[in-house]
């Protein structure tokens, strides 16, 4: 993940903090591969542009989950397999992260009669667990070295955890609203000073 936040800037620290608790003492999940790269997932994607960073040809940034599929396919879209695995990562960060922190968004997809929306009929879960699947599948018989990508289990672990990850990123949506009331603030304060 290419990152354009600063080494030492408070997000790392305080999304580090909360994926580790939330995977660790929350999920009784303690493999600091996952959280770490949900942390550094969830830095990267305070920027919108690292969450719409996949252009089309034309060079317009692709949002829907359904477009970005046909970005990552080497027939259609995409322009080499290293592309589509970088395409297929993004679909599995993006549909993990709308998942975990936004679920009323995907709600508000599916109930509300939005088929406008292109994602109407796109399964968020399915679709990034294929994804992450697919992305370890291209690292093991990649060239790469491994300060490129992270190792392949972490991927699948991805792949075959999706939903524990999305529940993981649910306790840390749940940490990060808590911080934002009034009162929470207040108390800390108090106890911290």
């Amino acid at each position: 993940m290419e990152s354009r936040i600063p080494e030492h800037h408070p997000l790392r620290k305080l999304f580090g903090a909360l994926a580790e608790r939330a995977f660790t003492e929350k999920l009784g999940w303690p493999d600091f591969n996952v959280s770490d790269y949900i942390s550094k997932l969830l830095v990267e994607f305070t920027r919108t542009d690292q969450l719409y960073r996949i252009k089309c040809a034309k060079g317009e940034r692709v949002e829907a989950v359904v477009d970005l599929l046909y970005e990552s396919e080497v027939t259609h879209g995409a322009r080499s397999f290293e592309r589509e695995r970088d395409v297929h990562r993004h679909i599995g960060d993006f549909t993990l992260f709308m998942a975990g922190l936004f679920p009323e968004y995907l709600n508000r997809i599916k109930t509300t009669g939005l088929i406008y929306h292109k994602d109407f009929l796109v399964d968020y879960i399915k679709t990034g667990k294929r994804s992450y699947r697919l992305v370890a599948e291209h690292i093991q018989g990649s060239p790469l070295s491994a300060k490129e990508v992270p190792a392949p289990p972490l991927f699948l672990k991805l792949s075959e955890n999706f939903e524990l990850c999305v529940v993981g990123l649910g306790y840390i949506r749940g940490d990060l609203d808590r911080m934002q009331n009034s009162r929470y603030r207040q108390a800390r304060r108090l106890l911290l000073h």
